[in-house]
């Protein structure tokens, strides 16, 4: 973020009135303080949360306090009280009011006793001047109405804000003020060791209804508008977020995950395969791994969060965490029993629902596909790998005219099944691929106009997480990739019937069937030529089992439950992001964190398009997104 640096060693008039100054023109201020703390000002708001405790005797209150986007932390009143006064001088020059919170800690927590029956209530302690009751009634009622686990907070009034010598200057401040107090139910009894998760949930918890309580009081005073209250969170972000972010990115880039899970010999596995008479799996070969996992996971977990000073953003960068460390588990297992079961943990179990819809979609389209030729059609135009090579070029240049950045490298190559792979900035084609004609473009805009555009767009965020992926984002981003293809005219039977199949053998692997057992039900049952079995088996089975294949139709699912709850696709192009994402890519871009979409789907640029798009909003099933009638 830009700073604006204040040296303390000139007087401290001048000093102050410069503060004032870079107050009244708009600048971000980022100072620690000669005895210690610090004054940090993202931009200019109507309020200063403040914090008066030693280092390290308040942790989470002092957490709380350094997640919002303008806060003083200092270790005593008497020397953080001139401060204060000009800050909330300055800010109610430009605003007309401001309101000071004042954070803390009770020193005990005098609700939990040896002999309670059950986890007793904790205390909240609240006191605030007369002008600023009504947001202290709006932080009370977010508190007590919080989704807090193991304990629920009792919120009580004070008479005096806060102990000691914060009692007798807050309400010397001649500005409205709120002064909280809470249990320090974060730590263990009898010991000074902490509950971790008990923690982070009193830190999100607070600093929430700290948001919620501003806003009220913005709008009672009708300072501006507001979206929404977290709009009043951090529009920067500091040092030690890029830190992290580039040290995520640096562990997440260790390795490819879908080439490492890739066998390099399909096509000799197949020949392997017909040979045995279709009953013995083939033999898969792969990569070799070129980095140990438990090296990358020692790397992984040295990464500190400790100073994000962002509470959202340090939610994702855990969660980010957790995954990368659940692949590299599963990474780990390669070609053993473990792969699987590590697998259903990553992608989740095929739900009942799930595996209804694919069984009713595969019934409803009958013996559809089963005499068709290798390369999707045997009358129609056949692209190979040069034809699809020089279609993807094409739409990457017309990308390229909305963003010079979009910077594709397209590979041919031997060592892939037939199709196409994205991975990073690459477009992978297999040299090995023919296809209908038709089916190219739709799959272009699936690869190119979803996965290339969300990762170019999520690498122009300023994080590199937004382009490598928020944790969770395969599933809604293979629906929005499938979703593409229907947009751009593409979703045929055969198609809609290979993601159908994807979740029936996936289903049918995850219960324990042999490689030979999922091949015989989808060529048998659900009439699926031997190639197009293969290669779905193929992709089921590889590494030991992935259960990635059930995402495609259940992202679908999700996407078009979604559009018809009225939800927006814009937030998606932003970066790749889940759907349990949604609101926090809002909030961070109604915070002025997120920039919009650098490059938007060509594929939207259609009034034909829009038309399409506009039948998924009224409501449709994927059976409705058959295209094939269309010229």
């Amino acid at each position: 973020m830009n700073k604006t640096k204040l040296d303390h060693r000139h007087d401290p008039e001048e000093w102050l009135a410069e503060i004032v100054g870079c107050i009244r023109d708009g600048k971000a201020i980022r100072r620690d303080l000669p005895s210690g703390g610090r004054l940090h000002i993202d931009r200019p708001l109507p309020f200063l949360c403040i914090h008066i405790a030693n280092d390290g005797v308040e942790p989470v209150a002092r957490d709380i306090a350094q997640a919002n986007a303008s806060y003083l932390i200092a270790p005593r009143w008497n020397e953080a009280l001139t401060l204060v006064e000009a800050v909330t001088a300055g800010l109610k020059e430009k605003f007309g009011a401001c309101i000071v919170f004042d954070i803390g800690e009770l020193s005990q927590d005098r609700f939990l006793t040896d002999d309670a029956p059950f986890l007793p209530p904790f205390e909240v302690s609240i006191w605030s001047s007369p002008d600023a009751r009504k947001a202290a009634d709006v932080f009370s009622d977010a508190v007590r109405h919080s989704q807090v686990r193991f304990r629920t907070p009792r919120v009580e009034k004070a008479e005096k804000p806060g102990p000691e010598d914060g009692g007798q200057n807050l309400p010397r401040l001649s500005t409205s003020a709120i002064s909280v107090r809470f249990a320090p139910v974060y730590r263990q009894p009898n010991s000074d060791d902490v509950y971790p998760e008990l923690r982070e949930q009193l830190v999100a918890m607070l600093f929430d209804a700290g948001l919620q309580a501003y806003a009220s009081f913005i709008g009672t005073h009708d300072i501006f508008k507001l979206p929404n209250h977290r709009a009043l969170g951090r529009k920067g972000f500091v040092d030690a977020v890029s830190r992290v972010d580039r040290s995520i990115d640096e562990v997440a880039s260790t390795f490819d995950f879908l080439l490492v899970v890739t066998p390099i010999n399909a096509d000799a596995a197949f020949q392997e395969f017909r040979a045995s008479g279709f009953d013995r799996q083939p033999k898969f070969l792969y990569r070799p791994l070129a980095f140990q996992a438990d090296a990358v996971k020692r790397k992984l977990f040295s990464i500190s969060f400790d100073h994000l000073e962002d509470p959202v953003l340090y939610q994702l960068y855990r969660e980010k965490q957790q995954e990368l460390d659940l692949q590299l588990s599963l990474l780990g297992a390669r070609q053993t029993h473990r792969f699987v079961e590590f697998g259903r943990a990553l992608y989740g179990p095929v739900e009942h629902g799930l595996l209804h819809e694919a069984k009713e979609i595969l019934l409803a389209l009958g013996s559809r596909g089963r005499d068709d030729a290798d390369a999707g059609g045997g009358h129609h135009d056949v692209a190979d790998c040069f034809y699809v090579e020089a279609r993807a070029k094409a739409m990457v240049a017309a990308y390229r005219r909305q963003l010079k950045e979009f910077d594709v490298a397209i590979e041919l190559r031997d060592d892939l099944p037939s199709g196409l792979l994205v991975s990073g900035h690459r477009l992978l084609i297999s040299r090995s691929t023919l296809m209908d004609r038709r089916r190219v473009e739709p799959l272009l805009s699936h690869e190119v106009g979803v996965h290339l555009l969300t990762y170019f767009n999520g690498s122009a965020q300023g994080l590199r997480l937004f382009g490598s992926g928020l944790s969770g984002y395969e599933g809604m981003q293979e629906g929005l990739a499938v979703f593409a293809e229907y947009l751009a005219g593409g979703m045929t039977h055969e198609r809609l019937k290979l993601l159908a199949g994807r979740v029936v053998g996936c289903a049918a692997m995850l219960d324990g069937a042999r490689f030979a057992e999922t091949y015989r039900l989808l060529v048998e049952e659900h009439n699926f030529s031997e190639a197009e079995a293969f290669n779905l088996v193929l992709r089921l089975y590889r590494g030991g089992g992935l259960a990635k294949d059930a995402i495609y139709l259940r992202g679908l699912l999700e996407l078009l439950a979604h559009l018809k709850r009225g939800g927006a696709l814009g937030p998606f192009w932003m970066g790749k992001i889940a759907a349990s994402h949604f609101g926090v890519m809002q909030e961070l871009a109604d915070r002025g964190l997120l920039r919009l979409p650098a490059v938007s789907p060509i594929f939207l640029a259609s009034k034909e398009g829009n038309v399409r798009l506009q039948k998924a909003v009224r409501g449709m099933r994927p059976l409705d997104m058959i295209q094939q009638e269309e010229p």
